[in-house]
């Protein structure tokens, strides 16, 4: 076999005598060392435990190991613990130090091969997470699945933030997107994004490295059973093991994510990552049809009943009905009813629709309070009931969604309907189209009267001026006229969050992601990079609605935004105040207590990322400084200051 000479040192002044130092030539890692005027080079990896043999020190003639001081001979690699490490000639010459080393063996495809490139073929083509110790083999696949454009990755710098982006891709696309971290707080750091994802029913792959199944139980370095610490949270947990059937553990977890509508875990056995793999990838066809089901006969029977009779009917919609909309707004339109939405679900119908009436529950508006009060019949699509909604039980009820476990979850309704909210809403105006009409009311003229006087109101709130900051009334006026129509906002948790759905007027094509029954602040960045890598290529600006509280909790995930470019704007609301906090205490008749916080000037930290940064401090630069914001190539960051009681 030739060899071949690389120069690994250029000037040998720069290594004196009597040191070492670490080189690199192409994949390989060597120990170069100076001693009595002889030069050697030695395989960087001291045979005991992998310590980095060009990090030791050289006493009495012997490279000792820095790790556990296995002393190793400079120039042969002999060892008098037992195993030795490979040796290569070295030359010195006029321009450098060269080593000789043999060709580099072809790569050889092992089980993380076979696992990414199967993730790839069942649709997994964006991957976030931090690479480390545990998962090189898994990380290496990736990149080369990466290197071949079949996939993106995108470096993380904390693993939370992996788990909330992928949980916002879930959400925004009903596919996948996949998380990598290492063993031990690695993997323990996804747990709160992959809470969200689980609750809210957004499908997520894990993917964890793990310590060597030969140290595992013993006391290893970050040792912890990832089965019983995900458990709860995914339904489905497997493990790579060196009898593993990789491709099928892929498929099968993209399936599982997928149908189940939530987090299918896979453990990744250090040393099972690298082993030589014979299977090819599987593909997932075959494996699962489409969702949507057709009610059956007696069960949309009922709900015609129900709706048949009444005058005044109201649909109300949740995130479950987002697949179906375009079938409620026809429904919507044939019956005359007005259309109000879960805050889950703001913007399924824009708000410049004639039936549409805005959010319900907590975060919502008197509009759609108000129509659902005189309503005489509920239609709800898609929603689960939830108490920050508020959905009156005392009116007849239909409630359908595709989820059996949905259907009656908090108390009984008059006709539950299991199947597919489009297909449903379409047989429901086939059917109801065919029957008289009982005199319905055509709500058009109360909604627009409602609105009249909403919109009053909001202009009355947004002349309030405490000194102390903007008002949220006209940050979201401001808001809503100067974001894009096609845009995704994704929205933190906080007072900023019930002022937008209360204040903000959505458009149709915008979509809203939030971090919905698990309520996680800190949710909106991470959101944006998982939503903007959903969106890549069509265009859409990502925007990230945080207050300052939240927005400092995954702050340095800006660094990640620019270094990939993505075209996100974070819109923060800045009081210096945890403030639904502080209103939570005072509302309780607490003392405000350690909810003050200490803030940097976050437009100058946007700036200091890289990314474009702005400082609002008065209502006439709101509008302006917005628009900068959302026509910058790349991320950027408005900062408001923001009146924490006028929300």
């Amino acid at each position: 076999m030739t060899v071949t000479w690389h120069r690994v040192l250029d000037d040998p002044a720069s290594l004196p005598d009597g040191r070492v130092t670490t080189v690199t030539v192409g994949h390989r890692s060597l120990a170069l060392t100076h001693l009595d005027g002889r030069w050697g080079a030695i395989d960087n990896r001291c045979p005991h435990q992998g310590g980095p043999l060009g990090e030791g020190t050289i006493e009495r003639g012997l490279l000792r190991c820095p790790w556990h001081g296995y002393d190793f001979c400079p120039l042969t690699g002999d060892s008098a613990f037992g195993d030795g490490v490979p040796s290569h000639p070295v030359e010195e010459r006029a321009d450098g130090i060269y080593v000789a080393l043999d060709p580099e063996p072809e790569h050889e495809r092992t089980m993380s091969d076979v696992l990414a490139e199967t993730l790839v073929a069942c649709g997994v083509t964006d991957v976030l997470g931090m690479v480390g110790h545990s998962n090189l083999g898994m990380a290496d696949a990736l990149r080369r699945c990466a290197e071949r454009g079949e996939l993106t990755y995108v470096g993380i710098r904390h693993e939370g933030a992996a788990a909330f982006a992928a949980s916002a891709y879930g959400k925004l696309t009903g596919r996948p997107a996949a998380c990598l971290t290492i063993a031990g707080p690695g993997a323990t750091n996804l747990i709160t994004g992959l809470w969200d994802a689980h609750l809210d029913g957004a499908p997520v792959v894990a993917l964890t490295g793990q310590v060597s199944s030969s140290v595992r139980g013993l006391g290893a370095f970050q040792d912890l059973d990832l089965s019983a610490a995900f458990g709860d949270v995914a339904l489905w947990t497997a493990e790579l093991t060196p009898h593993a059937r990789p491709d099928e553990l892929a498929v099968q977890a993209v399936r599982r994510a997928t149908t189940g509508r939530g987090v299918a875990h896979l453990i990744l056995d250090d040393d099972a990552q690298t082993l030589p793999a014979t299977r090819s990838a599987a593909t997932y066809a075959g494996r699962t049809s489409a969702r949507a089901a057709r009610p059956s006969e007696e069960s949309l029977g009922r709900a015609v009943d129900v709706l048949v009779g009444a005058r005044r009917p109201v649909i109300v919609a949740g995130h479950g009905a987002r697949g179906g909309r375009e079938a409620v707004r026809a429904l919507a339109e044939r019956l005359g009813a007005p259309i109000v939405t879960t805050f889950k679900a703001k913007g399924l119908v824009g708000d410049d629709h004639p039936l549409a009436g805005g959010v319900l529950g907590r975060s919502g508006t008197p509009v759609a309070s108000w129509l659902m009060n005189e309503a005489d019949a509920l239609l709800v699509v898609g929603a689960s009931f939830s108490n920050h909604t508020g959905i009156y039980p005392g009116h007849p009820i239909v409630h359908v969604d595709d989820d059996p476990q949905r259907l009656g979850e908090r108390h009984a309704v008059a006709a539950p309907v299991l199947g597919d909210v489009g297909m449903t809403c379409e047989l429901l105006a086939s059917e109801l189209a065919a029957l008289p009409d009982p005199g319905r009311v055509d709500q058009r003229a109360d909604v627009a009267d409602r609105w009249a006087l909403w919109r009053d109101e909001k202009e009355s709130r947004a002349r309030d001026d405490r000194g102390e900051g903007i008002a949220s009334a006209v940050v979201f006026a401001a808001l809503s006229e100067a974001v894009p129509a096609d845009a995704v906002l994704c929205v933190d948790v906080g007072n900023h969050a019930y002022s937008f759905g209360r204040y903000f007027v959505s458009r149709e094509g915008q979509d809203v992601l939030m971090s919905g029954y698990l309520g996680s602040i800190g949710f909106a960045l991470p959101a944006a990079l998982g939503a903007s890598l959903a969106t890549v290529g069509t265009g859409r600006r990502v925007v990230a609605v945080c207050g300052d509280g939240g927005f400092a909790q995954y702050a340095m995930e800006m660094t990640t935004a620019v270094r990939n470019r993505l075209p996100i704007t974070v819109v923060l609301l800045d009081n210096g105040e945890l403030g639904k906090i502080s209103k939570e205490q005072r509302a309780g008749s607490w003392d405000v207590w350690q909810t003050r916080l200490t803030n940097p000037d976050f437009a100058a930290f946007a700036t200091l990322c890289g990314a474009h940064g702005e400082r609002v401090d008065a209502p006439e630069g709101l509008v302006p400084a917005l628009e900068r914001a959302l026509t910058t190539d790349g991320p950027s960051l408005v900062s408001i200051r923001s009146d924490a009681l006028l929300t």
